[in-house]
């Protein structure tokens, strides 16, 4: 096992923000602050979230504002160092960069206070369905909103698959499908066509399709956990929807004879970290931060016209 200190790659910050009773919100609105980047911590339905936003001279109203999201509650008694600091740390340090590029980028950010909430008791619980109904209501429904969520760990960005419902209009899933495609063109021009998509549990990205809102969500994994995955979605034919309606499908599970929790032997060794403390600093990877650094750079410069 590696011990902390040698991961040189994470400012001793990192450590502050990981620690178990860390004022996580404070300590993110103060890095930025030290850092140059203005944030604004926003309360909607008793969740405390953070809002970044740039200067007007950031922003082309001929172009769509992309929003970037990344929650950064997490459990009690677990580290939280890839679910989610390490997105966390990942956009902040991205942020601060963003605060100096001399061109537009039109990107804002949300850190959300709340997404832990919504596993098990539906997705208008998650803290992030507050702002996705705030979007609607003022008709942001235009954004191309990424949601990064556990890019700590491995090389393999993971772009999750998303069902819609059978009842969805053609212009939600024209609209959901040109956001996906983006997000693939993205990945791509990021790694040199190295990424996957596959099933994976719904984020913040959950909240905002529930609005009809356009949303995906990234996340990373090692190669050889992704591989072995891939491999079981094709043997186990249950874990898909195992993996992306856990609840809904629990008593078909009981049905079949398995027991509830059986799927997650199938399920990425990096998700089984998840809500432990299991999920610390060791268990993070270098590479992860220079492929998340590729990914936010190059979503940066991305620019799509509005039409």
């Amino acid at each position: 096992m590696q011990d902390a200190k040698s991961k040189i790659f994470l400012p001793k910050e990192f450590l502050d923000y990981i620690a178990l009773n860390a004022p996580r919100a404070d300590i993110i609105q103060g890095y930025l602050k030290k850092n140059g980047v203005d944030s604004t911590k926003t309360i909607i339905e008793g969740k405390n979230h953070i809002l970044v936003q740039f200067a007007p001279r950031f922003y082309n109203p001929r172009f769509r504002i992309k929003t970037v999201v990344a929650h950064y509650d997490r459990v009690e008694n677990s580290p939280g160092a890839n679910d989610n600091s390490a997105a966390d740390w990942q956009i902040m340090s991205w942020a601060i960069s963003l605060s100096k590029m001399n061109d537009f980028h039109n990107v804002r950010i949300f850190f959300t206070d709340g997404e832990e909430l919504g596993w098990n008791t539906g997705v208008k619980e998650q803290g992030s369905y507050g702002i996705a109904s705030i979007f609607k209501r003022l008709s942001l429904t235009n954004d191309d909103i990424y949601v990064f969520d556990a890019c700590g760990r491995g090389d393999v960005p993971i772009l999750a698959k998303t069902r819609l419902p059978a009842k969805t209009s053609k212009q939600f899933l024209t609209k959901f499908n040109s956001l996906y495609d983006r997000a693939q063109t993205l990945l791509f021009r990021a790694t040199q066509g190295r990424w996957m998509a596959l099933p994976v549990p719904y984020s913040d990205n959950a909240a905002f399709l529930a609005c009809g809102i356009p949303a995906v969500a990234i996340t990373m994994l090692p190669s050889e956990e992704a591989s072995l995955y891939a491999e079981a979605l094709v043997r186990e034919t249950y874990l898909e929807d195992a993996v992306m309606n856990r609840e809904l499908t629990k008593n078909k599970r009981k049905e079949n004879g398995d027991v509830d929790t059986s799927y997650k032997k199938n399920i990425p060794q990096t998700w089984k970290l998840f809500h432990t403390m299991g999920d610390n600093i060791e268990s993070l990877t270098e590479g992860s931060f220079r492929v998340m650094s590729n990914i936010l750079n190059t979503l940066a410069i991305t620019k799509t016209p509005i039409l």
